[in-house]
């Protein structure tokens, strides 16, 4: 434990930094692949996170793995909420990836980044990332309308996202990620075990 311990104060090396990166671009576009079918639709765009966290689950827990210290998950959300900043998504997609990779951090970080199960509950957390341009849309539909119109976001699609939202559908998205992101880990944790247990990590 206490080498455990101390590995973590250590803090991050720059070999730990460039695989962060390197991860971080991978899971940017296994989220792309994942969610990109969903978003042209204004339809299914809500199930936009539900189809990002489908694919990322063994990239994050790998990376997980591998560099084991505090602040590499909260690297990855910075960077996935400075992308999608940038790219014209509303701003609490960016800010919801950029809190939530701090607290699935703090998370991963209370088993050590050596437990299974709590690996992947902070898989699960971060990609809720993806669904608080939602919570705006519902909680705040006339300023998340006015955003995205800046944004550049043509006014027949949010109509029609506007048209087909019931008002349960959040539930639907919130529980929805969940239970996606939760099968992405668990698949990953079995495609990855021997990796996992070389790097230590416990069930």
């Amino acid at each position: 434990m206490s080498n455990q311990v101390n590995s973590l104060r250590k803090g991050l090396t720059v070999k730990d930094l460039v695989t962060t990166g390197i991860f971080s671009a991978i899971f940017f576009v296994f989220t792309l692949v994942g969610g990109l079918p969903f978003a042209p639709n204004p339809v299914l765009t809500f199930y936009m996170p539900m189809g990002a966290a489908l694919l990322c689950g063994p990239i994050y827990l790998l990376m997980v793995a591998k560099v084991q210290k505090r602040w590499s998950v909260t690297i990855l959300g910075i960077i996935m909420g400075i992308i999608w900043f940038a790219t014209g998504m509303h701003w609490a997609f960016s800010l919801g990836y950029i809190g939530m990779g701090l607290i699935a951090d703090l998370v991963a970080g209370a088993g050590h980044y050596r437990n299974k199960a709590i690996n992947l509950l902070s898989y699960m957390l971060i990609s809720l990332g993806g669904i608080y341009t939602y919570v705006v849309f519902f909680l705040d539909p006339d300023g998340w309308a006015s955003t995205m119109l800046k944004n550049g976001t043509e006014k027949s699609y949010i109509d029609t996202m506007n048209a087909s939202a019931p008002s349960w559908l959040l539930v639907v998205i919130i529980a929805g990620t969940l239970a996606v992101a939760a099968f992405s880990g668990w698949v990953g944790g079995k495609m990855l075990k021997k990796q996992f247990e070389k790097a230590g990590i416990t069930a």
